[in-house]
């Protein structure tokens, strides 16, 4: 996959690092020289550039990307500028990094396709893990509906899915189990399977469902 990673601050830096490590055609854009030096070891091609000039970006060559990421810092003007052109440039697949609500609206309004807030993601899950020490990640897929990985409440550890009947008593399902000692997920799982202290247990369910089971005691 061709990626194009505009503005190398942390974030941006450590998202090229990632997806050029796990394979990928990244090409990095910044204005400034140090850290585009810098990201030379992790990219296919680094570039000085002003993302902020339409014919900057085509003679880039950007309008041939898959996806594009956009963290420019606290600029919002750079990123909504950048946003524009790169839709109207055709990229289909534009993150964006938003600082605030309204810096979220203007760039939905002008074609980002997907905005992450990185900082207010990390707190939310840094406080999960303080407060529910439990729920070892947390995985929203719509507003009803999410993914949870839990380590197993002591009442679940020793019974079976069928002895547990968790759709009946909590509305949420099991769709896979991670066995950490042998590091193995399965995601067809055995309803005679007896639930085992080193298991971690992935769920679906609704937000309301699966905050109950975040407020079962742990091991």
């Amino acid at each position: 996959m061709k990626i194009a990673v505009i503005g190398l601050g942390n974030f941006g830096m450590n998202v090229a690092k990632e997806l050029y490590d796990r394979g990928h055609d990244v090409l990095v854009v910044d204005e400034r020289h140090d850290p585009v030096q810098k990201s030379q070891e992790f990219s296919s091609k680094s570039v000085v550039a002003d993302c902020t000039e339409k014919e900057v970006l085509a003679n880039l060559g950007l309008s041939a990307v898959d996806t594009a990421i956009i963290s420019m810092g606290t600029n919002l003007s750079k990123s909504i500028l950048a946003t524009m052109y790169l839709k109207e440039l055709g990229v289909k697949h534009i993150i964006v990094k938003a600082i605030n609500d309204d810096h979220k609206k203007i760039l939905e309004k002008v074609g980002a396709t997907q905005i992450v807030f990185p900082e207010k993601e990390m707190a939310v899950k840094l406080a999960r893990s303080i407060t529910t020490p439990n729920v070892l990640d947390y995985l929203p897929l719509t507003n009803a509906f999410s993914i949870m990985e839990i380590i197993p409440p002591k009442d679940f550890v020793g019974k079976s899915l069928l002895d547990l009947d968790l759709r009946k008593k909590y509305h949420i399902q099991i769709i896979g189990i991670k066995d950490t000692l042998e590091d193995v997920i399965s995601m067809v799982i055995s309803p005679s399977r007896p639930i085992k202290a080193t298991d971690r247990l992935i769920i679906l369910g609704k937000q309301e469902d699966l905050e109950k089971i975040k407020g079962l005691n742990g091991p």
